[in-house]
């Protein structure tokens, strides 16, 4: 997970002292919590991974089932840990583009490119927004998903129109246009997942997103 904390930041528990063994410290909640799921989206992140359970993610850890449930009410919690983080980083390119470019095509074509390359930087990410990896899990998680895509298509339909070529009927237009740029999205993020990360989202891009806007 392509974090500005990563399992790297998290303390060394395995280090030894040369005259005496320190006791062994237990790391803090938040830190233990950001260790499972950074774990979790590692295990994502294997081409052809099936359907992970806590057994196996609790032996990735090196710890016992329930030590996971000690910080996670549910395996749909962790999930929705991951959700959030593919949230809060997607709303924050929408904003960050919307701040530096005026409406139009201009600025959806740059923040559908930041997005995929999200995706092509974090491939357990992608296997989440692309529902791939929310198969069998609990249905909340993939409504989450599906509202986060609709909200995409809202901003993109509200920049198009505001910063859009004129026409008779621009509303119509910015809709059937944010709609397929949605679609078009998805379906990079899923070939990505299904071709085990090897055909990436960014592949042709700009001459794609050209196509459509």
């Amino acid at each position: 997970m392509n974090t500005d904390t990563n399992s790297e930041n998290l303390p060394d528990h395995g280090s030894s002292g040369a005259a005496e063994t320190p006791a062994r410290k237990r790391p803090k909640p938040g830190e233990r919590r950001l260790q499972i799921l950074q774990t979790l989206a590692g295990m994502l992140e294997q081409p052809g991974a099936e359907r992970i359970t806590t057994a196996a993610l609790s032996a990735k850890l090196g710890v016992s089932e329930a030590a996971l449930y000690r910080h996670f009410a549910s395996k749909a919690q962790m999930f929705e840990g991951l959700i959030d983080f593919v949230e809060q980083s997607v709303f924050a390119f929408v904003r960050q583009i919307a701040d530096r470019e005026p409406a139009g095509p201009a600025q959806v074509a740059r923040t559908i490119a930041l997005i995929l390359q999200f995706a092509e930087k974090n491939p357990g990410m992608a296997r989440v927004m692309t529902g791939d990896a929310l198969v069998f899990e609990n249905e909340r998680l993939q409504e989450r998903m599906n509202l986060l895509f609709d909200k995409l298509e809202s901003a993109f339909k509200q920049s198009l129109r505001e910063g859009g070529p004129q026409s008779d009927t621009p509303t119509v237009d910015a809709q059937v246009t944010a709609s397929l740029l949605v679609a078009f999205m998805m379906g990079r993020m899923q070939r990505f997942a299904r071709s085990g990360f090897k055909r990436l989202p960014s592949e042709n891009l700009q001459a794609s997103l050209a196509r459509v806007l």
